[in-house]
């Protein structure tokens, strides 16, 4: 199989257009072909990061790569919980997993890299309190601190209320999440009667 030096160089071009990172759909979208993508990746321009995520191999080593693959695999996913914790380093946990929340009307992702705990969320929930971090130059979506502390006590059975409790004194005191933000999200996540005695017992409320 041959492909011309010019439809590489037009294929190299639409991947720095995309920060070095494509899906497969993206990269035939943008108009290059499958022979080329498959040529590519055949002779070493592009590394396979995951099935159907590909990244020009001149490119810097991603720095994180998981929450890379999950931005590029499943756009609609946020950053939640433990990973979120992590990336706002409110943890000492490692997560051996990307936590992310998804709708509760989305189909399950199918990744082979990086393993993955999805969680449902309401389309109320799901939308309050995003905030995009970048990573490579690609928009990780992740919810903030304060809606972070409300979802480890609404999750608490999962993820243990040890954990959401220690989430909520390292926010307040590490000035990470107000008292206001806290009790506003945990509104929202129907959780306020839960975590208001946990509040009070570190000062607040």
């Amino acid at each position: 199989m041959y492909v011309s030096n010019d439809k590489i160089e037009d294929a190299i071009r639409i991947f720095k257009e995309h920060q070095g990172v494509m899906r497969t759909a993206e990269a035939l979208n943008a108009g290059i072909s499958p022979r080329t993508l498959y040529y590519m990746r055949d002779e070493g321009y592009l590394s396979q990061l995951e099935r159907g995520v590909y990244q020009l191999q001149n490119k810097e080593p991603l720095s994180n790569p998981d929450m890379v693959i999950v931005a590029r695999k499943i756009p609609e996913a946020v950053v939640c919980l433990i990973s979120a914790l992590d990336l706002h380093d409110m943890t000492d946990e490692i997560p051996h997993k990307v936590y992310i929340a998804l709708p509760r009307t989305s189909r399950n992702p199918t990744l082979d890299y990086p393993p993955v705990n999805v969680y449902r969320f309401s389309d109320k929930t799901l939308s309050a309190g995003v905030e995009t971090k970048q990573f490579d130059g690609i928009s990780v979506k992740v919810f903030n601190p304060a809606k972070t502390i409300a979802d480890c006590f609404k999750f608490r059975n999962q993820i243990g209320l040890d954990v959401a409790i220690e989430t909520l004194k390292r926010g307040i005191n590490e000035g990470k999440a107000t008292y206001g933000d806290i009790v506003k999200y945990a509104k929202l996540c129907k959780v306020e009667r839960v975590i208001k005695p946990y509040l009070e017992a570190i000062g607040h409320g």
